[in-house]
Order: C-alpha cells, then structure tokens, then sequence
C-alpha cells in the first residue's frame, strides 16, 4: 500500500505492507487531513519515525472478536492515543496520559496517511450517516477544542480570546462559542477573520490587538508559533487562565515573573474526546467543511505537505 512516511529526517511516499490487525481493528481509510503536527514532525518535532498522519475517518475492514458493535463496512472515526489497557488510567477509561500508549502517527504507531491504519476496537467510533467524510475528518482536532472545556471553567459570562487564526484557531474559538460565551479570534489574515465573523465570532486583527491588553479572562494560545505566547500573555488579566494549545519543533522562551505576579493558571490542553465532536458535527453546531482549502490524492502526499506548509492555506485533505 502507499503510505506517507518520515525515516531518516527524510520525507517520502513509500510502498509498504499492510498492517497486520493482531487483535486490532483493521480500517481502509477514506480520508485523512495534514495537520501542523505532521508538519512539525517532518521538521524533527518528537523525534517519530513511521506513516504520518493522525486525523481520518475510514471504513472498518476487520474486526476482532471482541469488536463490540462495530462490524466490517462501519465508517469510523478513531481516537488516537491507544493505552496498555492495564495501567489505572486505561481501567478508568481514559488512555491519553497512558504511561506506555502509542500515538496514531505521532509516538510509536504508524498513522493515518496511508491505505490502511489499525487501532484498537475500543478507539473507533460510528459515523452517524449524516455526518459527511469531509466534515468527519476534521473529528480529531475538533475533539482537541472540545478538549479545553475540560480543562478549564467557562461560563456565559466569561470573556475569550483565541490567538490564531489557523485551522486550529478557528475550531477552538467555535467550541468556546457554543458555551455562550462571547469570543474573539485574534489572527493575521483578513479572509481567515471573514470566516470568523461568520461563525458569530469577533475578529480582531493582531496588530491590532494590544488595544485589547489585560481584557480577557481567558486566551487559547493556537498560533502555532512562539510569539503567540507573548501575545496571549499580554491580553490576559490578571487571575487569568491561558490554554496552550500549540505544539511545534523548538522551544518558548517564558517570563515566569509575569505569570507570578499576575497570578496567571497556565493549562496545557491536548487531545478531546471524540463523542462532543461528532455531537457538534451532527448538530451542525460548527462549521468545518469551509475551512477545507485542497484535496489531493495520497499519491500526491509530498506535493500536498508542500502546499499545506505555505502561509494562508487551511486543511489540506489526501485521499488513498
């Protein structure tokens, strides 16, 4: 099969075997979405070796015995972090912080850009039929949004900041939105902030953002890039929260004095649980599909990395 593959601080499109399921879920991919992460890895980002890709939605081929409910020709989505199964937090139900879990595409598992991928039975999750492929791609990172409502207290009345306007950005500020509460996307690019306002959103440019100092209860740092941090600090309040949402190659430098004397709670948020997400998508709630900025086929994958890498471009999609 073709798969997408980093080996040797080398990006490529190899041909390799299938995966063997070995009491997994066997899954043909459909479609599968490049995220910054996949850019970031292929820049030496967590040190992974192996097929790209974390964000899909596919249909099962084989299923274990103890499947559950699932059976072949399921369309599926999948959480992505697979636990040991033994340790206290897989027996709670709850694999992301597993001390010996694998990561789709990301730590020790091959991913998503490929023919086939395998997880775990109990990691896949139905579809429901009117949720398009388009739109059910996108459950991965838009579960990653959900995922900072349980990291952090928000209430109608609580005021939101989103730094970045990236594919990111956008899906965070919309899961905030759904809360009532009123939130702004602090971004660089006009027709990205367009898309904002359409969602109920309040744009705001980020050169103009400092007019907006020391405002916000709350400020999700997904700029991907290290002077987001600063940013974000500036627009907090003090007593306030800010979520770190953005992970890329290299290191931020951070004034802890700020953080101290402002009395600032700093929350890293990672990976959401994909029930909301699907529940969103269902409900219409949020708005993926138009952040969709190219397809190409897998075949294609090193010329879509490419594409997905250049500044203003927003999902970029590879289908086997």
């Amino acid at each position: 099969m073709n798969a997408l593959r980093y080996h040797n601080q080398q990006l490529s499109l190899a041909n390799i075997p299938p995966p063997l399921a070995d009491g997994e879920a066997l899954v043909r991919v459909t479609l599968s979405g490049i995220c910054n992460t996949d850019l970031e890895i292929a820049r030496g980002y967590a040190g992974f070796e192996g097929t790209l890709g974390h964000e899909f939605v596919g249909v099962v081929e084989e299923m274990p015995e103890a499947g559950g409910l699932l059976t072949p020709g399921t369309r599926v989505v999948g959480e992505i972090n697979a636990g040991c199964g033994v340790c206290d937090l897989c027996r709670a139900g709850d694999s992301r912080h597993c001390p010996a879990r694998t990561v789709l595409g990301i730590v020790g598992r091959d991913g998503a850009h490929a023919e086939f991928l395998k997880l775990p039975a109990a990691n896949l999750l139905p579809v429901p039929n009117e949720i398009s492929d388009e739109s059910a791609v996108f459950v991965e990172p838009l579960a990653a949004a959900c995922g900072i409502l349980e990291r952090a207290a928000i209430s109608p009345d609580s005021n939101i900041a989103v730094v970045g306007d990236g594919k990111l950005g956008l899906l965070c500020a919309q899961v905030l939105r759904t809360t009532g509460a009123a939130v702004t996307l602090i971004g660089k690019h006009e027709n990205k902030l367009a898309v904002a306002r359409d969602r109920g959103l309040e744009p705001l440019l980020a050169d103009r953002a400092q007019t907006r100092a020391r405002e916000f209860d709350l400020v999700v740092e997904a700029s991907g890039a290290p002077s987001g941090f600063e940013l974000a600090m500036d627009l907090l309040r003090p007593r306030g929260v800010l979520v770190l949402k953005s992970t890329f190659q290299g290191s931020t430098e951070i004034n802890s004095a700020r953080i101290v004397v402002d009395e600032i709670s700093v929350v890293g948020s990672r990976c959401g649980r994909f029930a909301p997400a699907l529940e969103l998508l269902r409900n219409k709630s949020v708005d993926v599909e138009s952040l969709i900025s190219h397809e190409f086929r897998l075949a294609d994958g090193l010329r879509a990395m490419e594409r997905a890498a250049e500044p203003g471009v927003m999902k970029v999609l590879l289908r086997p």
